[in-house]
């Protein structure tokens, strides 16, 4: 096919998209353009099918540092290890292409995008989505939909559809959708922190001086509510349907013939599934209450080994793998009309209860903040620890020339064990680094914009039932109380499912590890009292109706509420940690900050020597941190300083030249003696002045704190040179 350009300009972006170009090999590739922006995005097939019933979908999103004219920093110099945008970005492609392949299709695909030029203002995973999906529509895999994906924003009160990078940094809203048609696949969703303006008052005193006024400033989170969230997504639903739309038509000439690709045979043998119907009924009932206390299927295989040693009884021939797929088709339906029919859930809950929670505050001494935080049978350990501004993660964005610094960082470990499976732990993987940037985009809001440190939250998972990343927000928000870290509001996470069959729908809160495999929607919402601060779904079903989203949001503010209701009541009963650092804010006269710091640095080492502290300042400000592990040194610290900055200014004596002083030996250096004169200033006797005769070593003759005498040679103002009577006689 001959080269193609196709100008594509809808919702806000102007798209180029350059088929039959480049990566003719591949099954599929496009040259995406969008302002400076370049990306490549090339799909391949393995056309041999894997035995096992999953879409082998391997994506790579990619950033390339020539992108940006630069050469990566560090030792090597190339591309390694991707960086957590990569990984995260990776995953919301996979998330939201994985639903457009077909049942059955089981061959193994690779969909790699490459970003070969920046541009600070474009969207990169915006652009990275459209480009990946145009690769898959125009390539030969039986996959005949595009994708949309549409970023809201909240400026100055008003929705705005895909808003640039520079345009984001003043949203309070960052929601992300993805879709085709009128089918949402994929949403994710943040709320920002904001410093408000509350009020201006005029000094009361006399307000005909002029005098500035008294700026009251509040942190909001900006927490969404469900009727807001609904309207912001229904926006972004109409814009995802006109988009795929038009990428459909534009992109529609280009297509590849595809090629013949066998899609498995997804049919159930009926006779093996009303054999296990009739004869297995209550053993597959009681895998099913066993799954919902694990994530686990031993009890499920337990019951397919039975299934076959049945059948072999009986002369029939039995498949295992066959076997194991009509076992699991019929569990599945087993659970499902469980919930729909009777609303029973596997564990014995109605369908909106939460399991129950039960919560631990600062249980490890030598941390600065830690809760365990149970519900069910999923259960995390979480831990904060406080830094400075100096243990901030450094990290480089391929849209910014500058690197950056993230202050508040939230890891995610997932160990096997957790699950009670035998297996190495070893460095977090894709679904790791998610859950932990979901507890971070849910927790953030509620820290202090102004914060002068460095916060890191890690949550190690220890047993694992569903939700485990809902857990993580719950112990994290706890974990950050207790290290007395000031949030503007609690945060409580909760997973929620949703099983669909035709008109009839159950929504189902709190998930277990059963419902999350069994249901049509993974739907995970975090938030305080106020609102919603972050969102994440998933949707099985191809697409999910508004009303239903819109149910599941309010069943879900109850189960958090709930949840929040536990957590305060934990917080009330939160013991001070033994390890948690003294810290000390407090303002001086900003001129007083030279006195603090002294020649050299001198005055202040000595401060952190004496006291065992570490001092920030603020030269502009006058602004005083001073951080220790004793509480009590750390307030003599901040009394010492406080002391030499309410100090009077000391005038310089005048000295009359040729007059002999009494002074006192500071420091000796290899040039001379700095000697302190009567008015406590400094006064340098030159090694040349000491004696006539040629001196060596000064520390022989003259030791800190002896009194010796001085004679005044030269002063020129702040400037005394002094000489010795010996020197001068």
């Amino acid at each position: 096919m001959k080269e193609t350009i196709i100008k594509v300009n809808v919702n806000n972006l102007e798209e180029i998209y350059e088929c039959n170009k480049i990566a003719k090999q591949a099954s599929g590739a496009v040259m995406y353009r969008q302002g400076k922006a370049v990306l490549i995005a090339a799909v391949a097939v393995d056309e041999k099918a894997v035995e096992e019933n999953f879409l082998p979908l391997t994506v790579q999103y990619i950033e390339k540092a020539y992108a940006a004219a630069k050469i990566p920093g560090g030792f090597i110099k190339r591309e390694t290890k991707p960086g957590d945008f990569e990984t995260l970005t990776s995953r919301i492609i996979d998330r939201s292409i994985r639903p457009l392949f077909p049942d059955g299709f089981f061959y193994p695909i690779s969909i790699s995008v490459m970003v070969v030029s920046s541009d600070s203002e474009v969207d990169m995973q915006v652009a990275a989505l459209h480009a990946a999906s145009a690769a898959l529509y125009v390539s030969d895999i039986p996959v005949k939909r595009a994708l949309g994906a549409v970023r809201i924003g909240k400026i100055d009160g008003e929705l705005v559809v895909n808003p640039s990078l520079s345009k984001q940094d003043e949203s309070v809203l960052d929601l992300l959708v993805v879709g085709s048609g009128r089918d949402i696949l994929m949403i994710e969703m943040r709320t920002m922190a904001s410093e408000v303006i509350d009020d201006i008052e005029v000094d009361p005193i006399d307000p005909m001086l002029g005098a500035a006024p008294l700026i009251l400033e509040h942190q909001e989170s900006n927490e969404i509510d469900e009727e807001a969230l609904i309207e912001a997504i229904a926006l972004a639903q109409d814009a995802i349907e006109e988009a795929s739309g038009v990428y459909a038509v534009e992109l529609e000439p280009v297509v590849r013939e595809p090629i013949a690709l066998e899609l498995s045979d997804v049919k159930i043998d009926e006779a093996l599934y009303e054999y296990i119907a009739a004869n297995f009924a209550e053993a597959v009932e009681g895998a099913i209450s066993h799954m919902a206390k694990s994530e686990r299927s031993t009890e499920l295989k337990k019951v397919r080994s039975a299934i076959l040693e049945a059948l072999e009884k009986e002369g029939k021939e039995a498949d295992k793998e066959l076997v194991g797929r009509v076992l699991e088709k019929y569990k599945k339906s087993v659970v499902r009309k469980m919930i729909l029919e009777k609303g029973v859930r596997a564990d014995g809950r109605a369908l909106d209860q939460v399991r129950p929670i039960a919560i631990e505050t600062n249980i490890l001494p030598s941390v600065h903040g830690s809760c365990l935080f149970t519900r069910g049978q999923t259960q995390v350990l979480v831990t904060a620890t406080l830094g400075d501004k100096k243990d901030a993660q450094m990290y480089e964005l391929i849209t910014d020339k500058n690197s950056q610094s993230e202050n508040f960082m939230v890891h995610y470990n997932f160990p096997g064990y957790s699950v009670g499976e035998a297996s190495y732990i070893g460095a977090p993987g894709r679904r790791e680094l998610g859950h932990g940037n979901l507890a971070k985009r849910a927790l953030e809001p509620t820290i202090p914009l102004n914060y002068d440190g460095t916060i890191r939250l890690v949550s190690e998972v220890l047993e694992s039932n569903g939700s485990s990343s809902m857990a993580t927000i719950c112990g994290g928000s706890l974990a950050l109380r207790s290290a007395e870290v000031e949030m503007t509001s609690l945060v409580a996470g909760i997973a929620m499912g949703l099983i669909h069959d035709g008109d009839q729908y159950a929504i189902l809160s709190d998930i277990m590890g059963l419902e999350d495999h069994d249901g049509d929607m993974d739907f995970k919402i975090a938030g305080t009292r106020k609102g919603i601060t972050a969102l994440q779904m998933d949707i099985k079903l191809g697409g999910i109706d508004l009303h239903v989203l819109k149910d599941a949001l309010v069943q879900a503010s109850r189960g958090k509420n709930h949840i929040l209701d536990l957590m305060e009541e934990a917080e009330k009963n939160i013991v001070e940690s033994e390890a948690l650092p003294a810290t000390e804010h407090f303002t001086i006269n900003p001129s007083k900050i030279g006195d603090i710091i002294g020649k050299a640095g001198a005055t202040i080492r000595d401060i952190i020597e004496k006291f065992e502290v570490s001092i920030d300042l603020d030269r502009d400000a006058g602004g005083v941190k001073v951080s220790g592990s004793d509480k009590e040194k750390v307030a003599a610290a901040k009394e010492h300083i406080k002391k030499i900055a309410d100090a009077p200014v000391r005038k310089q004596m005048t000295y009359e030249v040729g007059k002999m002083y009494k002074g006192r030996v500071k420091r000796v250096v290899d040039f001379g003696v700095f000697v302190e004169m009567p008015d406590g200033f400094d006064a340098l006797l030159h090694i040349s002045k000491v004696a006539k005769e040629r001196i060596n070593d000064l520390s022989e003759r003259y030791h800190e704190g002896d009194e010796i005498d001085v004679v005044v040679m030269e002063q020129k103002g702040k400037k005394v040179e002094l000489a010795t009577p010996e020197y001068l006689a």
